[in-house]
């Protein structure tokens, strides 16, 4: 792409700092402590595995019964599979749903044990999320809540039943008010269920809200269209995409949906057709949107609704009130030329905004109205029902609760003392309110203020359903009988408001019977065995309406340029929310799998953090990790400080989701709450604001991942170009067309029946993550904690490279002038992300060091690992150069000093028996999912057939929504592996060292023009 482009890890990589240079010129990172070892000490707090679990309250127990019993408690079909009767060492698949994606449950012996997509699921295809491979975890955690609580005492389910009747009785008869708080609900039986209820109790409401808000697009489609809805976004239908702050592929409404869409028109495929989207990115910090962003530009919040004003009157020729120029004057410059580019993609253009201001999203309308975008890219007939909340909502129940109006309060899925900006507020209004019920699994910050929690049964334990779009409807069926004395809330409120029909499934079973299963042409109990193997059920598609927008843009864009005021006052920093992809909004912070998780682009686990301009922390004598306290909004925290490339001069971005109070061992007070940051403005959430920083003086170290290993200097390592000199050279940058004599000291391989290979696309990998925890399910990969991470301990079997790179033109002047010159340039950074893990050479020098041949090659051109053999001489990991190996320090699924990081069904029940637990003192890597290798032969030789393509998938292949991963085998030509490897785009890593690597990359390509000229 450019021949003088540098690319480095982190800033201690580009500074050469002195702890960084230290720490990479070892040949092994840390020694291990053989005294410690020797003496015993280095485990004097370990206990026996017993009294491990003794202590942890562990109680397998409950979970073996309920594996034990018929599975699960009514008939449900495992997906395609027949007879459903368990075999001992053979797995089920039941289809279920999560967050409206049709997914797999995989169970063994009676136990759920994985999360696989669906591949059939109409928007995802198949991939799934971080959070979705990781919620397989909170079935076994013990902190949930396993029987009913009243006042902080266990109660019986009779003894709460009548209670709860009883004061409801009283209530009605009251005349008071009674209120139903949740997130979104998008199941029909649900919604169904509490219109039921609310019949029963007519002085009910219920009221819908979620912790990150999207009642701004919802309200604005009201005010422009007539219709209150989130719309359906189809990014696979644009060829021009802009973004002023939605991280559509980390966070934003439905990432895994949207990621697929989006590489539709960017990988192997489209560019062979010649074809590639463009993709420009307004926004203020670092995203995961931004870094796969072909342009990016930095922005601060209070110039967002600027820059749309200007984007308007560039299309329009009109212009608003409000109109004004950037600060940042290649932004400026970039809307004249995106304006033009819009146009010329009329029909097949996407703008899309983070804000949730209504004003904003109605000038947002108000632009795609004039490209067209209505009907094609955006989809208001088949709108999401995935997030419905109305901030206004809550707002009038908390102020009802303080008045003393409400006497009964029920919150489902919802924990607004935790997520709400004045949770004081909240808290004072529910000591007012006399019957106040929880159906939380855990006793979260405001089921501990509640008098009643009727703990709700997990997901995998429960039958529902969900309709995350229009005409798109999912089943949910049970995959294990419930693993406590939980109940569903759904026949709570049944049984509460003397519903006919008592238990939940049937009131589900009679739901779709009625109203659902016909929409995709089933009836009777065929049609509901078809539904339960199938997993879904989908309307014919209807035609498009037609809208027209209509609104007074002269007062919209005056709404506008008052919040961005607000926003900017006078010399203060702008603060920014966001999300963070692991932690979302912190309803999974007891999630040790997520809390482990790299943040795509800090790589920071275990934390959140003030992330800040290098420039800024600069200017301020600040280093990574200084705590900073951050004022906005009459509420301060103090949390440490990150200088992070692409950050806006000028803005502090922090992520909500952390700072938990009530939420387990995991996610106790890991890191600081954020959300009393929001402010109400304009009727909605705002995540923006002023901010004042000052620095505490005392340092608290992040955990980053991302520079435990140096890359050298290395070049080969990423291989990028342009689009436009791809279409004039499909092999552009990717060192096809350079000749490179080798000299090897090794033999080669024969691989007579299968050469198992990978191929990744770098243009399609967005970073999200999800092959990270779904490789931690499979393989059994333990999570070691903050402390360890802190220590370059962790053990992801995969991990995912995140590069930052800029042009080091190398030109003359001070080195004052190039200090500055390289602070400007880390505000305008390219990202490139890479997947990397054993790369299962054939050359491997990993193999030639091993004294007791550890560490062999296959027939089969794998790299395998003989455990047992292994004596942690750790001589493979200091020979391989990808840096792959990861090092077991201690028996870390079983050692008692880890036990706020593994729950303890974590260590044993969510456990895959198909692969080994490693124990302290053995080097582990993948080993390309053999056992999955091996499954696939076995049911190809059981059904007296060849092994086909497609029928081995990685666990990292499987889950990628973006398709990015391919495994197969390259001896045949036309499996989907071969004909990958075949692309013009594709390299191999460090080639020149002629390992001989099993797994190629092809090369990123990015759609720029004259925007970076």
């Amino acid at each position: 792409m450019d021949s003088n482009k540098k690319y480095w890890k982190g800033l201690e990589e580009l500074n050469k700092t002195p702890e960084f240079v230290e720490k990479n010129k070892h040949e092994f990172a840390e020694p291990i402590p053989i005294e410690d070892v020797l003496t015993g000490g280095g485990l004097a707090g370990a206990t026996p595995r017993r009294d491990f679990l003794k202590a942890l309250g562990f109680g397998v127990g409950a979970v073996t019964l309920a594996a034990c019993q018929k599975v699960p408690v009514h008939k449900s079909i495992p997906y395609l599979i027949k007879p459903e009767e368990i075999t001992p060492g053979i797995a089920n698949y039941y289809t279920s749903t999560y967050e409206g994606h049709a997914i797999l449950v995989k169970t063994r012996e009676g136990r759920p044990i994985k999360i696989e997509g669906n591949p059939n699921d109409l928007l995802s295809k198949g991939g799934v999320s971080a959070q979705a491979q990781a919620s397989v975890l909170d079935l076994y955690d013990s902190n949930r809540l396993k029987s009913p609580v009243r006042d902080n005492t266990e109660y019986g389910w009779s003894q709460t039943d009548n209670f709860v009747k009883k004061e409801l009785t009283a209530i009605k008869a009251g005349g008071k008010k009674i209120r139903i708080v949740s997130s979104t609900i998008s199941s029909p039986s649900t919604l169904a269920v509490i219109a039921d209820f609310i019949a029963q109790y007519p002085n009910t409401k219920h009221v819908v809200y979620d912790a990150v808000s999207y009642t701004g697009i919802i309200q604005a489609n009201q005010n422009s269209f007539g219709k209150a809805v989130l719309p359906h976004y189809r990014f696979d239908k644009a060829d021009v995409i802009v973004s002023f702050g939605a991280d559509f592929l980390g966070t934003w409404i439905s990432p895994a949906e949207f990621i697929r869409q989006y590489v539709q028109n960017r990988n192997n495929k489209s560019l062979e057709a010649k074809k590639m989207s463009r993709h420009i990115q307004f926004e203020t910090g670092m995203s995961v949107t931004g870094t796969n962003a072909d342009v990016r530009m930095p922005i601060k919040p209070s110039e967002e609704g600027i820059a749309l004003v200007n984007l308007y009157n560039a299309i329009s020729g009109t212009t608003l009130p409000g109109s004004k120029k950037l600060n940042n004057s290649n932004a400026d410059k970039a809307i004249t030329i995106v304006a033009k580019e819009l146009l010329a993609a009329k029909g097949k253009a996407l703008v899309v905004a983070g804000s949730n201001d209504v004003a904003t999203q109605i000038l947002v309308n108000s632009i795609n109205s004039l490209l067209g975008s209505y009907g094609t890219t955006i989809d208001l007939d088949g709108a999401s029902r995935q997030y419905a909340g109305n901030d206004a909502g809550l707002v009038e129940v908390i102020s009802e609760m303080n008045r003393g109006e409400v006497d009964a309060v029920f919150f489902l899925n919802a924990n607004p003392v935790y997520d709400y900006y004045k949770s004081k507020d909240v808290a004072d209004g529910l000591k007012k309110v006399r019957l106040k019920i929880s159906f939380a699994t855990y006793a979260d910050e405001t089921a501990s203020l509640c008098n009643i929690i009727a703990p709700n049964h997990y997901y995998l334990e429960s039958w529902g359903d969900d309709n995350a779009i229009e005409g798109y409807y999912t089943i949910q069926q049970p995959a294990i009988n419930p693993v406590y004395d939980t109940r569903q809330a759904e026949q709570s409120l049944l049984l509460w408001s003397d519903n006919p029909v008592k238990e939940y499934y049937t009131y589900v079973r009679n739901n779709w019977d009625k109203n659902l299963m016909a929409k995709g042409g089933l009836s009777g109990q065929k049609g509901w065995e078809t539904l339960l193997q199938t997993g879904f059920v989908k309307e014919a598609e209807k035609p498009a309406g037609t809208y027209t927008f209509s609104h007074d843009l002269n007062a919209v864009a005056q709404t506008i340029i008052d919040h961005s005021n607000q926003i900017a006052e006078g010399n203060k920093m702008e603060l920014q929310l966001y999300q963070s992809v692991a932690m979302r909004d912190g309803k999974r912070a007891n999630n040790p799998w997520l809390q482990e998780l790299p943040d795509p682009v800090s790589k920071v686990t275990w934390d959140n953090f003030a992330a800040l301009a290098p420039a800024d922390m600069k200017k301020w004598g600040y280093v990574d990790g200084d705590l900073v306290t951050i004022d906005a909004n009459g509420y301060s925290v103090t949390l440490p400080a990150l200088s992070q490339p692409g950050q806006t001069q000028g803005t502090v971005s922090v992520a909500v989701g952390y700072g938990r109070t009530s939420a387990g061992p995991v996610g106790l007070n890991v890191g600081k709450n954020a959300f009393p940051f929001y402010s109400l403005r304009n009727g909605t959430f705002q995540a923006s604001a002023p901010a004042t920083l000052k620095a505490t003086g005392d340092n608290s170290p992040l955990a980053q991942t991302q520079t435990h290993h140096s890359i050298e200097g290395r070049n080969s390592i990423i291989k990028e170009t342009t689009f436009k000199e791809y279409l004039k050279n499909p092999a552009s940058n990717s060192g096809k067309d350079e000749e490179h004599k080798t000299y090897s000291l090794w033999d080669e391989y024969d691989h007579p029946a299968y050469n198992w290979v990978m191929a990744i696309d770098l243009n399609a990998c967005t970073g999200c993550g999800a092959c990270v925890v779904a490789c931690s399910a499979e393989n059994n990969v333990v999570v070691v904690g903050k402390a360890e991470v802190m220590r370059r301990r962790e053990m992801h079997w995969i991990r995912i490279d995140r590069y930052y790179s800029f042009n080091d033109n190398g030109e003359g002047g001070t080195t004052r002038e190039k200090e500055i010159a390289k602070l400007e340039d880390l505000d305008n950074v390219r990202v490139v992300y890479q997947p990397m893990l054993c790369q299962h050479c054939d050359h491997a020098p990993c193999e030639t060091v091993c004294p007791v041949l550890a560490t062999v090659h296959s027939s089969e051109g794998l790299n395998h690992m003989a455990y047992n053999r292994c004596i942690g001489t750790r001589y493979c990991a200091n020979n391989c150069p990808y840096k792959v190996r990861r090092f077991n320090w201690f028996n870390y699924w079983n050692d008692s000093r880890f036990d706020n990081y593994l729950q303890n069904e974590h260590t044993q029940l969510v456990l895959n028996p198909d692969v080994v637990t490693r124990f302290r003192g053995v080097m582990e890597k993948c080993s390309m999912c053999i056992q999955r290798i091996q499954a696939g032969k076995l049911k190809a030789k059981i059904e007296k057939r060849p092994l086909k393509d497609g029928d081995v998938k990685v666990a990292c292949q499987q889950t990628c929504p973006a398709n990015a991963i391919v495994f197969g085998n390259a001896n045949d030509p036309n499996s989907e592996v071969s004909k990958a490897l075949k692309s013009e785009r594709t390299y191999y890593v460090l080639e020149e060292l002629d390992v001989k690597p099993g797994i190629g990359y092809q090369t990123k390509v990015r759609n720029i023009s004259e925007i970076e000229a």
